[in-house]
């Protein structure tokens, strides 16, 4: 998992035509300086935990803005697949497509996981805040959806 104090690897994936910021079909880390980005890998749209992570980040998204920081999520879910979750859940966030999971590697977050005695490789749910000068300020990983938003926020507001 990347640390804190390291240089959040800059990447340019396809992002989402709804939702927050539309407009650019690609959205390139290092262009959002100098704000801070909330950067949160999800396993996959449209499933419970996603969906509510989603939901809470989209829920404090004007409270992410007033404290200057940008909130991107990024799955392995094509750009059309996140565009009719936006749409679906009226989403107001970004999200992005790591199609080939090389940002999740270079993060971290592409790991071994099992579930009922199977073993595969996807995304572990984490999220990184990335000051507005590119440095990992905090990590969360393993996250447990439930007030991992507002906990987000809560720390962006004591480093601000």
């Amino acid at each position: 998992m990347i640390a804190i104090g390291e240089t959040a690897p800059d990447f340019t994936l396809p992002r989402t035509q709804t939702g927050a910021g539309s407009g650019s079909e690609t959205l390139t880390l290092s262009a959002l300086r100098p704000a801070p980005v909330v950067l949160y890998f999800y396993p996959k749209d449209d499933t419970p935990g996603c969906t509510t992570e989603a939901l809470d980040f989209t829920r404090l998204a004007e409270e992410f803005a007033k404290a200057g920081a940008v909130v991107v999520g990024i799955s392995k879910d094509t750009p059309a697949k996140h565009d009719k979750f936006c749409t679906k859940h009226g989403l107001g966030i970004t999200l992005v497509s790591d199609a080939e999971s090389d940002t999740c590697e270079r993060y971290g977050t592409w790991v071994e996981k099992n579930m009922y005695g199977k073993t595969y490789m996807g995304i572990q749910r984490a999220t990184v805040l990335i000051g507005g000068d590119g440095k990992v300020l905090e990590v969360w990983d393993k996250v447990k959806v439930k007030g991992h938003a507002e906990e987000v926020l809560a720390r962006l507001r004591d480093l601000s």
